[in-house]
Parts: structure tokens; sequence; C-alpha cells
């Protein structure tokens, strides 16, 4: 076994010399790291002491105490799920859908729709454009638009109201949500075999949506499972968006987050590191959860 493992390396090894230097920096910055925030969740622990880490009968004292005794945790795992099961699901379909309209144009027009698509998620200022957009006060871009055509008669407070905050910060979500996966769908319909589609007509696909089902999905299924990945990491990984448009903290913690809750904690003043490690470790283990469910669901939804 070993004999065949070491003779496989030997004949690809200018591949995996070429994959080596990020296989590095993953290990070292993604895999280590999250191994360090498990084993520190388990202890009490800030930068200022050595951690304490907790007799066996009291290992899971940061577990137990996010459950049963941080309101604040229960409510930004609310929230959370909410922002993510709303989120999650329809940017990755728009991203699909997108991308799936913009594959038919001239190249130089698809270059041009692609870039006007991606550009929102690498924009730096959209802060500032959204919160123009939902401004409490009558100057606010949308309720001007509101007052001026009859809907509202005064300023709603979109981004004070702890009834609208959440909708506020999804809705930005979703129009930065063209990422990524937007680009991994670009290239995965380019790569689709146009032959498959002269085929496809001979055998009785009628229309685009036919297409769509029995031929370029079946034929793109790592862009779609890459896609999956993303949107879900974006989905469960929102924070600073939150704390920009609505503050830190957010009106009765109506738009708080695990990620926010998480930093409250392991940031000036309090400097817990040991229970937001295990914030951390929670928020790891529901998206490797969510992961490996999609994924599975992709898996036989294409063998069907």
């Amino acid at each position: 076994m070993k004999k065949a493992v070491w003779n496989k390396i030997n004949k690809h090894h200018t591949s995996y010399l070429m994959v080596a230097p990020f296989m590095i920096l993953f290990i070292v910055l993604t895999v280590i790291p999250v191994f360090i925030a498990i084993f520190y969740s388990f202890s009490s622990y800030n930068v200022m002491q050595q951690p304490q880490f907790f007799a066996f009968r009291n290992l899971f004292d940061n577990y137990l105490r996010l459950f049963l005794d941080d309101e604040v945790f229960l409510i930004a795992l609310r929230n959370t799920f909410v922002f993510a099961f709303i989120t999650g699901p329809i940017s990755y379909v728009a991203c699909l859908l997108i991308a799936w309209f913009i594959n038919d144009l001239g190249p130089k027009l698809r270059a041009w729709a692609t870039l006007l698509f991606y550009a929102p998620s690498l924009s730096a200022n959209v802060y500032f454009i959204w919160q123009y957009i939902f401004s409490s006060d009558a100057n606010g871009l949308l309720n001007t638009f509101l007052m001026n055509f009859g809907f509202i008669s005064e300023p709603v407070l979109w981004r004070h109201d702890p009834r609208y905050t959440l909708m506020v910060v999804i809705i930005v979500q979703l129009w930065l949500s063209l990422g990524t996966a937007f680009l991994a769908f670009i290239a995965g319909l380019q790569g689709v075999d146009r032959q498959l589609y002269e085929a496809g007509a001979i055998d009785g696909v009628k229309n685009r949506w036919q297409e769509l089902y029995f031929i370029t999905l079946p034929s793109m299924k790592e862009q779609l499972m890459f896609g999956a990945v993303i949107q879900i990491a974006a989905a469960f990984s929102v924070g600073l968006l939150s704390a920009e448009l609505i503050g830190r903290p957010s009106p009765l913690y109506s738009a708080h987050t695990l990620v926010m809750h998480m930093e409250d904690y392991a940031l000036a003043p309090r400097f817990e590191l040991g229970y937001a490690c295990a914030i951390a470790t929670v928020l790891f283990s529901i998206t490797l959860g969510i992961n490996q469910l999609v994924r599975s669901l992709l898996r036989r939804s294409s063998r069907g």
C-alpha cells in the first residue's frame, strides 16, 4: 500500500510540487487554527494569563454556558440561521441563473456583463452606499422615494428599528452575493461540450430549460458543488456587513450574528478567548454539517 502511494507521488511529482504552496498555506492558515480553536474552547483563556483548562468533569463548561446561560448567543444563533437559510439558496440560484443567461452573450458583451455583476462583491465603499439608501431620516434615498410617491407619511427607521434591521442586512448580502461562485458557474458553463446540446435535440430536448436540467447541470457537477460550499460559507460567516450597516450591537440584537458574538468576546474589552473559541467551534460545526448535507443532496440529485 505504501509503495503504491509512493509510486503514485513519484509519477505525478510535478503536480504535487505545484499544489504544495497552496496546501502549505491552507494547512498553516486554516487547518491548524481550526484545531487550535477547538483545543482552547475547553479552557478559560485571555491574552494576559496562561490558559486554564477545565477539569474533565467541567470540560464542556464553555459550551454549557453558551446554550444554557447566554441569551444573546441564542439570539445570534437564530439570526444566523434565518440569514443563512434565506440568502444561501437565493444567492446560489441567482448566481446560477444569471451566469446561465450571460453565457449566451457574445464574448465581449459576456465579459462586460460578468464584470458588471461581479463588481459589487469587490466594492470597498458598499456600506456607505447602502447606509445612504437605508438612512432612517427623510433624506435617505428609500425613504425619500416612498414618501414622494405616498407609500409612507414619515421616515422608516430602517437601520434602527428591530423589525427591519435583519431584512436590510439580507438585502445587501444578496446584492453582494455574485462573487466567487458566480465566476465558477461562468467557467463551468463555458466548459460544457456543445455537441451534447445537438445530441439532446435529437433525443427530444425541446427548450432551454430542458437543456439546463438534462444537459447543462449534469455537465458541471464540480462547479455546482464548489459554488454550494462557497455560498454556505458566506451565508454563515456574515458579521462585518451587519456591524457596518446596523452597528455593534444592533438594536435589541436584532441583526446580531455568531461571528459578531464571537468577536465581542475575543476582542477588547473582554478578551475571553476560550469562550470565543467555543463560539467559533459551534459555528464551524454548523457550517461543516450544513455543507455535508448540501453536498450529499447534490450528489443524490446528480445520480438521479
